[in-house]
């Protein structure tokens, strides 16, 4: 018999990074769920991404009992990388503050494509070049002609 579904959390945490301190310990405490578990699994498999922002959704039963999954960076986060930046523009309409290419745009929209609600890399290029044009970064190059 499936395991009774009490409710779901939403994490954003730094990869191999996580500890009983707040955020995460208050979070999952008021839930019931064992903070040492969970900071445990998280560490063990977030190895390879050390340091990085990574989004988790938590999902909590009845029995105290939990799962997580383990998303792909913000597309801000990943733009920023690219783009070699510390933080967006504050008036991104009129300061442009980085550059980033197509091709990078491209790397970026495939691999947070299992996150995105699309179902084309075009489409999901379109989302990755909203976000950088919001944080007031350009585009450089010619976008492919795919579309």
């Amino acid at each position: 018999m499936a395991k009774e579904i009490e409710g779901f959390l939403k994490l954003q945490v730094r990869g191999g990074a996580a500890n009983p301190a707040p955020p995460i310990g208050p979070a999952l405490g008021a839930k019931g769920i064992n903070i040492v578990e969970f900071c445990k699994q998280f560490n063990a498999r977030t190895q390879d991404k050390q340091g990085k922002l990574l989004p988790v959704l938590v999902t909590y039963y009845k029995d105290k009992s939990f799962e997580f999954v383990i998303k792909t960076p913000p597309v801000a986060t990943q733009l920023l990388e690219a783009a070699k930046l510390k933080k967006g523009s504050a008036e991104p309409n009129r300061a442009k503050v980085g550059k980033v290419s197509w091709d990078q745009v491209a790397t970026i929209a495939e691999a947070k494509m299992p996150d995105l609600n699309c179902f084309t890399v075009e489409s999901a290029m379109n989302m990755v070049a909203g976000t950088a044009r919001s944080m007031g970064i350009n585009i450089t190059g010619q976008r492919p002609s795919n579309s």
